[in-house]
């Protein structure tokens, strides 16, 4: 029976996701605080934090899961000549905070943005506690994109990207990919769909699979070294 629940700050507690409601699609909860454990109790879960700045904290699982196949990122002709011939250098956990700080900027046409202070805070926070990864693009050295993200249940949660120069979150996320399939890490989490995932061969799962996903993989040991380091993949 779909119902929203009210968090409160006593404990991590979270409603079973099928209890979210269809409309808006996925909103299961609000309340609560943005915890490093209530975080993490969330994605376990299946649940995401997302909210505009001055709205109540609001928690979701969507019936329908926007996921990347590691495998099947879709390195086109035309973004597989650029890889090529790009000079740009691609960085794992390396200015966390600065690739946080370019996503909560606005996009184009946009007046604010989703990531205010206290969500800033809470991923700068698992990060320290290495549990948010930072994917950078450098051209010199100029940060000209990136992506940010938790890993959990063996599986990349990404929560946003950013952009100052053409196929530059393109070549984060293709890179992240293929790290992450080195590791036998299958899939990226992408939350929710749009067009410009779509293009990069997102698929669309349910909530039911996207939930047995992360049940099977939830015992598997983790064999990532997220020490920062250069990410090669011009080679892939």
């Amino acid at each position: 029976m779909s119902q929203l629940t009210l968090l409160n700050l006593d404990d991590n507690y979270f409603p079973e996701v099928g209890s979210a409601l269809s409309n808006p699609d996925g909103l299961l909860a609000v309340g609560g605080d943005l915890s490093t454990e209530r975080l993490m109790n969330a994605y376990q879960r299946g649940i995401f934090p997302w909210f505009n700045a001055g709205d109540p904290l609001m928690w979701w699982s969507p019936s329908k899961r926007c996921i990347i196949l590691c495998a099947e990122f879709n390195r086109n002709k035309t973004f597989t000549k650029f890889l090529r011939k790009t000079s740009f250098k691609v960085t794992l956990n390396k200015d966390f905070e600065s690739v946080i700080s370019h996503c909560r900027l606005p996009r184009k046409n946009e007046s604010g943005t989703w990531i205010d202070d206290q969500m800033s805070a809470a991923y700068n926070q698992l990060h320290a506690n290495k549990l948010a990864h930072s994917v950078e693009v450098w051209d010199n050295n100029d940060l000209v994109g990136g992506l940010y993200g938790v890993f959990i249940n063996n599986t990349f949660c990404g929560e946003s990207m950013f952009s100052l120069t053409a196929n530059a979150s393109k070549t984060a996320l293709y890179a992240l990919s293929v790290y992450l399939l080195k590791h036998k890490v299958t899939l990226i989490d992408c939350q929710i769909e749009n067009p410009h995932l779509m293009s990069l061969g997102a698929t669309i799962i349910s909530r039911n699979d996207f939930m047995t996903h992360l049940s099977l993989n939830k015992t598997l040991e983790n064999h990532i070294d997220w020490q920062t380091k250069e990410l090669n993949f011009g080679e892939y």
